[in-house]
């Protein structure tokens, strides 16, 4: 029996006592830019922006292939700059994730896009000789001297951001698990 005026349901938990603190390994400020995570970060930006320069830079002749690569490129090159600027200005501190598992779940998917990405962006550049037209007698290649070699720098840029994404997922796959 309930006595009376009584609820058979207990008061409400507090909110705040369920969140768990950050769990972050990697410093906040300007110290992220000091540690090899940062750097890595910050070679993926600047060899991601290389790649879709050089990608935009060329007459698209696979729309589907460089398109793809175009994509996986531009977001990779966002997401990280957002991964970034939450160390920079130390919102990691303020939002209650574990950060840790994050980053790792960030740099693998981006790791396997990337490397998707450079495959593709390879494989165009290796079709520098397939004729365009099959049924005419001009012998015009799908790609020109100077796209093709457009398309060998981004696709060695792309695979040096591949290296970048991996070496981040690596650096984050340790710190997760310890």
């Amino acid at each position: 029996m309930l006595p009376r005026g009584g609820s058979s349901m207990p008061p409400p938990p507090n909110p705040a006592a369920y969140f768990p603190p950050p769990r972050i390994t990697l410093p906040s400020g300007l110290d992220i830019l000091r540690t090899y995570s940062g750097a890595f970060v910050f070679l993926e930006i600047l060899f991601g922006t290389i790649v879709w320069i050089l990608v935009a830079a060329t007459r698209v002749p696979l729309p589907l292939l460089q398109g793809w690569v175009m994509f996986v490129a531009v977001t990779a090159w966002f997401l990280s700059i957002v991964f970034l600027c939450v160390f920079l200005f130390s919102y990691a501190n303020r939002i209650a994730i574990n950060w840790n598992q994050t980053d790792f779940l960030f740099h693998g998917a981006t790791f396997v896009f990337y490397f998707g990405a450079f495959l593709l962006q390879a494989a165009t550049t290796s079709l520098h000789h397939l004729p365009r037209n099959f049924n005419s007698t001009i012998q015009e290649t799908l790609l020109s001297d100077h796209e093709y070699n457009i398309s060998i720098a981004a696709s060695i840029f792309a695979f040096a951001t591949t290296v970048c994404y991996g070496c981040s997922t690596a650096l984050a796959l340790r710190r997760w698990k310890l």
